[in-house]
């Protein structure tokens, strides 16, 4: 079986999960997912492989789906809960999904798809209960689970991850971040991403931990958790702790002082998935005495660096390879670049996924000679320490000679009192070959000449913006990454 579930028998008396106000124990969890597994074998022995998508709440049933579909031996598919129905649907006819399991709620939305297209339909709670069956042996090397790409860059991919990479990934993090059977961790991240499949719910279940589910993100819900004292670990994305920050702001001193308190007894914070915006790490320092612990990651790798549990976290950088991972920076032809100069990031272990599912064209461009896995990411190595300069085809901007990295203008934008949030892109020019461009974020009035003039006071004249753009918001994904493909068009509006 599966190394979580082994892990979860040692742990069966202990609280697992707090969801929606009840508690559920590790053996709970245990029944719960034998028995979605019992489910979806019905007559058969082992899945297979099978692919089965879930459209499930955060929360108890969610991880009861997931390992039951693991035990039966298939291939777990999650489903985004807010995406339209082409977006499902997409998923559902790449990953050919033979099985749909649902939270009652999403019956309106996938429930006719399933039926004319005669795809088995499972609504949790209006199974039909089977005879409990004798499960299959999956073993390490079984294909585990598919997530999609965020498709910031081109349209989203299946990546297929084993039970090995996942485990593999999982160990690491363990390792590095500390993690005990005393933590407690709540949840509010989206669960089709590996931020919060493996970092937050696989992570804390593995070690036996006590995971609490907040279904819908309310900040002032999340401080009225944190504020109970029993959450010691927090792991959340640069927009909800700008959301926090905001409004711990509006609070009255009094409230202000008991989070503070509440928060400086915390273990360990944690923020990735994007950019984290230098005055967002300064004041959720100010807030909870804690300086984020800034990561790097992304689906097909889990994640490669972190900076450490105990040591120095420098501010824009995202710290050091995790246990089992190797990383390098390579220039355009391949080679290895020094200390000091940009280049593309570049992963080996067995941490990396398997391949792009029925893309093995796109999979074979992946992958350097010696197995190693092409990110797409740059970054330079700063005595030990890698900071990230953004993603090659979005974020760096090559303009008269130079490349410059869209993500170093955005964290001295934000300096300005006027910005709230910024996106600085290239566009195709004749002359310059791309020019910077920036859309900002503001509720002021800003006058962008004297903006420029601010600017050069702060950054060499190549890299200040030559365009700018006032809008109301940035187009953003589930995981608040800004998507700057669909920046570019704002321009020509």
């Amino acid at each position: 079986m599966p190394a979580i579930i082994r892990h979860a028998a040692d742990h069966r008396e202990r609280i697992a999960i707090h969801d929606e106000g009840l508690s559920y124990t590790y053996g709970d969890l245990l029944g719960a997912s034998h028995d979605l597994a019992s489910a979806l074998l019905a007559d058969q022995e082992d899945l297979g492989g099978t692919c089965v998508a879930f459209m499930v709440d955060p929360g108890f049933g969610y991880v009861s789906v997931q390992w039951g579909i693991w035990r039966a031996g298939g291939i777990a598919v999650p489903l985004c809960l807010t995406h339209p129905l082409p977006s499902l649907t997409y998923v559902l006819e790449d990953t050919r999904a033979d099985v749909i399991v649902i939270s009652p709620r999403f019956e309106s939305i996938l429930g006719e798809y399933a039926r004319n297209n005669d795809l088995r339909l499972i609504v949790l709670g209006q199974e039909r209960m089977v005879d409990a069956a004798d499960l299959p042996e999956v073993g390490a090397e079984r294909d585990a689970m598919i997530l999609y790409t965020s498709g910031t860059t081109s349209k989203p991919k299946g990546v297929v991850l084993t039970h090995e990479n996942l485990e593999t990934q999982i160990t690491a993090l363990s390792e590095a971040w500390g993690w005990s059977a005393m933590d407690h961790i709540v949840n509010v991240l989206p669960l089709h991403h590996i931020h919060g499949i493996v970092n937050v719910v696989s992570c804390s279940l593995w070690n036996g931990a006590t995971l609490t589910f907040l279904r819908q993100f309310s900040a002032d819900r999340l401080f009225d958790i944190f504020l109970e004292g029993r959450v010691n670990v927090f792991m959340a994305v640069p927009t909800i702790y700008f959301k926090l920050i905001a409004h711990w702001k509006l609070l009255p001193a009094e409230r202000q002082m008991e989070i503070h308190d509440a928060l400086s007894a915390f273990r360990l914070m944690v923020c990735g998935s994007a950019a984290l915006p230098v005055s967002v790490m300064e004041d959720w320092h100010r807030i909870s005495g804690h300086r984020l612990l800034e990561r790097y990651g992304m689906t097909e790798i889990g994640m490669a660096l972190s900076n450490p549990l105990a040591g120095e976290r420098r501010a824009g950088s995202v710290g050091l390879p995790l246990p089992g991972v190797s990383v390098r920076l390579v220039d355009e032809s391949g080679g290895e670049v020094a200390d000091g100069e940009p280049g593309e990031i570049q992963v080996k272990g067995r941490n990396v996924f398997r391949c792009y599912l029925h893309r093995p064209e796109a999979t074979e461009e992946a992958f350097a000679p010696g197995g190693w896995f092409r990110t797409g990411d740059m970054a330079v190595l700063e005595d030990g320490y890698y900071r990230i300069m953004g993603r090659t085809s979005v974020d760096i901007i090559k303009s008269g000679g130079y490349k410059i990295s869209a993500l170093e203008i955005e964290e001295v934008l934000r300096e300005h009192p006027s910005i709230e949030d910024c996106a600085v892109i290239g566009l195709p020019d004749e002359e310059w070959g791309e020019l910077v461009a920036a859309a900002v974020v503001s509720h002021a009035d800003i006058d962008f000449s004297a903006l420029t003039a601010w600017l050069r006071d702060r950054i060499p004249a190549y890299r200040v913006p030559r365009r700018y753009l006032r809008v109301e918001q940035l187009p953003r994904n589930a995981m608040g990454k800004v998507m700057k493909p669909e920046v570019r068009p704002l321009f020509d509006a």
